[in-house]
């Protein structure tokens, strides 16, 4: 797996639930965030009319994360396939950058949005994840 992206997000104290820690749900908005600011640096727009679809979806709890503070989520890629990458994700507290409290990520589908089928990964983003 490569390293591609990481990013800082705060944690919000919406984001807790009555255990007194972030719900489980959250972390996946978490990967998503980090997932789609990724995209923004790697200029999804430049393959205009082209979409990630996630086919699969996964998150494993390794410690609690709780309000305040702020995460750190590292993301890589993986080996492309014709059409698909896998995006493996760990969540780390930025105070406790040794800790991972979560691991997580997708399977993505490169899908042309005017025929809604999966489409071969763009050249740019194939060796962005290999280099």
């Amino acid at each position: 797996m490569k390293h591609v992206y990481t990013s800082i997000i705060p944690m919000r104290w919406g984001d807790m639930d009555a255990m007194g820690h972030v719900n489980n749900t959250v972390y996946f908005r978490y990967l998503e965030q980090a997932r789609i600011e990724w995209y923004a640096f790697i200029g999804r727009e430049k393959n205009a009319g082209m979409e990630t679809v996630v086919v699969n979806a996964h998150c494993s709890f390794m410690v609690a994360l709780t309000y305040p503070g702020e995460i750190e989520v590292r993301t890589y890629a993986g080996s492309p396939g014709r059409t698909s990458f896998e995006i493996l994700q760990e969540i780390r507290r930025t105070d406790d950058p040794d800790t991972v409290y979560a691991r997580g990520g997708a399977r993505v589908v490169w899908v042309d949005r005017s025929t809604g089928k999966s489409s071969p990964l763009p050249d740019t983003v194939r060796e962005m994840i290999t280099a």
